[in-house]
C-alpha cells in the first residue's frame, strides 16, 4: 500500500506518517511548513519506504506512480494561526481539499479528510454526534477554520456522490501529545510550557468550560482503523470524557509539581462553552475507543516539553 499524507510535518501529519510505516505502508508526505516542523520527520531521513516533498497543497500536486489513499491533514489548526494565517487556513480547506481530491480520483485512491470537532462550533447539542449540524459563526475569527472544514466536507461528499470516489471524513477532537507546538495556543501545551516555566497558567474566562483530551497514540490508532475498515460516514474519532479547562490546570500543576499559580482573562470570541464526541458511531464500525488515562498522556507530553524547555533556558544562558 502506498499513500501520500499531507500536512506531515505537523502534530498529527507526523505521527500518522510513523503509524502507516510501522504498518508496512510506503509514504510520501507532503508539508510547505507554514506551521509544520521539520524536525518531526528527520528521524525518519533515509527510511526505505518514505519519501518527502516540499509542496503547497493549494496548487496542483503532481505524484508519480500509483497511490491507494490520499490523506489530507495539511492546515493550520491552532487558536494562534486562525488569528495569524486566516486566509491560508482558508485557502487549505478549500483549495488544498480540491487539489488532493482531484489527485485521489486521478490514481482511484481512498481519500481520508481531517476534519475537525470545530464544525459543531459552540455546540447547542452535548454531547456531539456525527448527525448533529453545528452552531459556527462564519464571520467570526474562527470562521476561517471551522468554515473551511465544513466546506472540505461538503466537497469531500460532493467527490463520493458524483464520482463514487472513496472517502472518509474523520472529524478530530481535541489531541495532544508530544510534538505540539510549544506556542500554539492551545491550552494543553499552554499550561504545560507555562507550567514548566514558572509562569503562571492563563485561564480563559472562569475555566468552567469543557473538553475532551485524547492523546495522540489513541487518536492515530482511530484515523488508521477508519482509513483501513471505515464507512464514507463522518466520524467522530475523540475521547467522550470530559474535563473542565480548570481541572485540566490542576492536574498539570499536579504532575509537574510547578507552583505557578493561575490567572484569569477574558474568554475569546466564539470560543466553545462545551466539546465532548459521541464515540458511538466509532465503538460501532472500528471497535475503537482510547485507552490512553488523561495523566498518563500528558506525563508523556510533560516529558516531551521538559526537554524543550531546558533547551529554551540553556540557549538564554
Amino acid at each position: 500500500m502506498r499513500v501520500l499524507v499531507t500536512g506531515a510535518a505537523g502534530f498529527l501529519g507526523s505521527h500518522l506518517v510513523e503509524k502507516f510505516l510501522a504498518l508496512g505502508y510506503e509514504v510520501l508526505g507532503m508539508d510547505n511548513h507554514i506551521t509544520g516542523n521539520p524536525a518531526n520527520l528527520t528521524h525518519l531521513n533515509g527510511h526505505p519506504h518514505f519519501r518527502f516533498a516540499n509542496h503547497d497543497v493549494t496548487r496542483y500536486i503532481e505524484v508519480e506512480g500509483p497511490l491507494d489513499g490520499v490523506l489530507h491533514f495539511a492546515s493550520p489548526a491552532s487558536p494562534i494561526d486562525y488569528l495569524e494565517l486566516p486566509i491560508q487556513t482558508l485557502k487549505v480547506g478549500s483549495l488544498g481539499t480540491h487539489k488532493a481530491l482531484g489527485l485521489a480520483l486521478a490514481k482511484r485512491a481512498r481519500f481520508l479528510l481531517a476534519s475537525t470537532s470545530e464544525v459543531y462550533g459552540d455546540p447547542l447539542v452535548h454531547p456531539q454526534p456525527e448527525s448533529y449540524w453545528g452552531n459556527v459563526n462564519p464571520v467570526g475569527p474562527r470562521g476561517v477554520y471551522d468554515e473551511a472544514k465544513r466546506f472540505a466536507e461538503a466537497l469531500t461528499m460532493a467527490y463520493h456522490r458524483y464520482h463514487g470516489l472513496d472517502t472518509r471524513i474523520v472529524r478530530i477532537f481535541n489531541t495532544y501529545g508530544p510534538r505540539m507546538r510549544p506556542n500554539d495556543g492551545r491550552v494543553v501545551s499552554n499550561f504545560i510550557v507555562q507550567a514548566l516555566r514558572g509562569e503562571p497558567l492563563t485561564v480563559y474566562g472562569d475555566g468552567s468550560q469543557t473538553r475532551s483530551f485524547c492523546y495522540v497514540d489513541d487518536l492515530i490508532e482511530g484515523i488508521v482503523r477508519l482509513f483501513e475498515r471505515g464507512t464514507n460516514e463522518p466520524t467522530n474519532i475523540g475521547n467522550p470524557y470530559e474535563f473542565t479547562v480548570r481541572q485540566l490546570a490542576e492536574r498539570v500543576l499536579a504532575l509537574t509539581g510547578s507552583k505557578s499559580t493561575v490567572i484569569q482573562r477574558p474568554l475569546p470570541i466564539d470560543d466553545p462553552r462545551v466539546r465532548q464526541p459521541d464515540i458511538t458511531y466509532a465503538r460501532a464500525t472500528l471497535a475503537w475507543e482510547p485507552k490512553v488515562p488523561l495523566d498518563d498522556g500528558l506525563t508523556r507530553t510533560i516529558e516531551y516539553f521538559r526537554k524543550i524547555v531546558a533547551r529554551e533556558t540553556a540557549a538564554a544562558r
